[in-house]
């Protein structure tokens, strides 16, 4: 945290230029200078405000799981960011197998596709491409992961997230801040979504609300909150993620974590009653390798852990170098859980869009 307060202090007199061309950049689009394409069916953009995490990749599962049992055939169209394959399309799962590891799709993707057994997941860098794919694919909806500065596919259903613990960062525009674009942007939006409510936020999290609401008065807004639901292996042979016999309560763990906010994965297993033997934090999106995992071994020893606990997210980049762990190798699987009529809403304005 203190090294990249010193860095937006550096960077903070840039802010006004980049947020300056992020201001131009949409009205280019708004103006039909840059092309927008509609697509044939709905879409829904689950994205964020914030460089850092906001939950996007567990909301984009919550939703897809629940479209599908209301009935739709949803698609995950994501950029990949992180990933290898360069194609126009890349799919990641067809919906049936899984098609690209999470060093090819990206870690990401590759974890909504292990989630999302039944629901393909496609990436490309221009996402009108897999998008179109995924249509013919037979989807009738689609889920855009991280959409929301991703102006060149309209959409029906805008989603502005939020992260309860981090909210609007120093609210300053990059490089001198947390904000991909100027607060203005957020008008873009047709709903906001704190994620992520615990009762140590709760307070923290209304009083954000009723500011964006002061802000934003014709926006509504719906509140998440996470929950562990298991703890997740590696299976030998096939790489994908299964669900452990093993306990994490049982025992002491060593903690690891490569995502936005590391310290969110502390919290979670603190709240979870997992005693911490140790931690260290990576930064978003780390490649591990043999020789990281092997460090991560000897910390955990030094700890007196009996083994490793990371977020699924890095426990799906770990599965080519897994083999290699003296320890046994767990993540804990977090899932949405909704308070209010957030999933009722969703459907009434899908139904709307494509009335």
């Amino acid at each position: 945290m203190k090294s990249t307060a010193f860095y937006y202090s550096l960077g903070r007199p840039f802010s006004p230029i980049y947020g300056l061309a992020m201001r131009l950049r949409e009205k280019m689009y708004a103006r039909g200078v840059f092309k927008s394409y509609s697509l044939s069916v709905p879409v829904i953009s689950v994205g964020n405000l914030t460089m850092g995490g906001a939950g996007k990749t567990p909301v984009v599962c919550y939703l897809a799981r629940k479209l599908k049992r209301a009935g739709y055939s949803p698609a995950v169209v994501s950029r990949g960011y992180g990933g290898k394959a360069n194609g126009k399309v890349n799919i990641v799962s067809d919906g049936t197998t899984l098609k690209l590891s999470a060093d090819m799709a990206g870690d990401e993707p590759r974890m909504l596709a292990e989630l999302l057994e039944d629901i393909p997941v496609l990436t490309g860098i221009v996402r009108r491409f897999p998008a179109q794919r995924a249509i013919e694919m037979g989807a009738n909806v689609l889920l855009l992961d991280d959409g929301f500065q991703h102006m060149a596919i309209n959409r029906d259903i805008n989603l502005a997230l939020f992260n309860t613990d981090w909210l609007a960062g120093n609210s300053r525009v990059f490089p001198g801040g947390d904000l991909r674009e100027p607060v203005a942007a957020l008008r873009r939006a047709s709903r906001f979504v704190m994620t992520g409510m615990r009762e140590d936020n709760r307070e923290r999290a209304e009083r954000f609300a009723d500011l964006l609401h002061s802000k934003f008065p014709e926006i509504p807004l719906s509140f998440l909150e996470y929950g562990p639901s298991s703890s997740v292996a590696i299976e030998q042979g096939t790489g994908r993620l299964v669900e452990s016999s093993c306990s994490l309560k049982e025992k002491s763990w060593y903690a690891f974590a490569g995502i936005a906010q590391p310290q969110s994965f502390y919290k979670s297993l603190e709240e979870c009653g997992v005693a911490i033997a140790g931690f260290q934090g990576f930064a978003d999106h780390q490649v591990y390798t043999k020789e990281i995992l092997d460090q991560l071994n000897r910390e955990a020893d030094k700890s007196g852990a009996a083994g490793l606990v990371t977020t699924e997210k890095d426990l799906v980049k770990l599965a080519a170098v897994a083999e290699s762990t003296t320890l046994p190798l767990l993540a804990l699987r977090m899932e949405v859980r909704e308070s209010g009529d957030f999933l009722n809403n969703i459907l009434k304005e899908l139904q709307c869009s494509s009335s």
